[in-house]
Parts: C-alpha cells; sequence; structure tokens
C-alpha cells in the first residue's frame, strides 16, 4: 500500500510540473551576404531547381512515398506576399526567424502533396523558405514549415 501511495505521489507531481509542448523549429538561417539577388524573372529556375530539392526536403523517412507527387501552389519572394491573406504570414515568420533583410531575399514555396489527400490535413500541403547561394548559385530550404 505504501508504494502504491508513492507512487501516485509521484505521478500526480509530474503532472504538475510543466513540460514543453512544442519543438523549437529547424531554422538555418543564413546571412544576407551569402544571398544573391532574386526578382520574379528567377521563378523558373526556382521551379526548376524544386525538382531536387522537394524530393530531398520531403522524400526522407517512412512517409517518403506520401510526398513523391506534388505539385507547387505558390513560389514568391517574400515581399511579394504582402497583402496576401494567407502567404503574409509566413513572411512575418522568415523576418522573426532570420530578420528582414534575410526574407526580403527569400521565397516561399507553397506545396500540394495529393497522396495526403483524405489521410492528413496537416501533411497535404507544405511550406518551405528559400534563398539562392550568391556563391554557389544554387537555391536552398532554409525552413521547412509543413
Amino acid at each position: 500500500m505504501k508504494k502504491l501511495s508513492i507512487f501516485l505521489s509521484s505521478f500526480l507531481l509530474l503532472l504538475m510540473i510543466p513540460l514543453p509542448i512544442g519543438a523549437e523549429p529547424d531554422v538555418k538561417c543564413p546571412t544576407v551576404d551569402q544571398l544573391a539577388e532574386t526578382s520574379l524573372d528567377d521563378k523558373d529556375d526556382l521551379l526548376e531547381a524544386l525538382e531536387k530539392i522537394v524530393p530531398d526536403t520531403y522524400g526522407e523517412g517512412d512517409y517518403g512515398n506520401f510526398y513523391s507527387e506534388w505539385e507547387v501552389k505558390t513560389a514568391k519572394p517574400f515581399p511579394k506576399t504582402v497583402g496576401e491573406e494567407e502567404e503574409e504570414a509566413y513572411y512575418g515568420m522568415a523576418k522573426n526567424f532570420c530578420d528582414e533583410e534575410v526574407a526580403n531575399k527569400s521565397w516561399l514555396v507553397k506545396l500540394y502533396f495529393p497522396r495526403w489527400e483524405g489521410k492528413s490535413a496537416s501533411a497535404l500541403e507544405g511550406q518551405i523558405f528559400l534563398a539562392k547561394s550568391k556563391e554557389k548559385g544554387d537555391w536552398f530550404v532554409w525552413f521547412r514549415y509543413h
């Protein structure tokens, strides 16, 4: 009986200790001097780069097959999201994570994964924050939201 009482007391104590619920985001902020200047003229280059970036970003793990088919819903520089209700919040996130200068040289890409249809509303869409390297000239993801 005493062991049960100790167990219950310990269990109740654990319930009262606040535990972190959310995980810290995995943000790999580049420095602004690492980033190339881009404009909407670079969209085709980005869309071509996504052919490798999306499978590399989403294809790993047990659910990689569900990400094997995808469509681009949005691909635009963050400053072009201003005034777009569903997109401007991501610009705020980018500025908050890595500062406004980095956000201003970065892009929002929103993706749709049809294989998740009817299986997971949260996995149905993905959002990645990308920029283009000044040195290498390649596009890279510095944050994956979903």
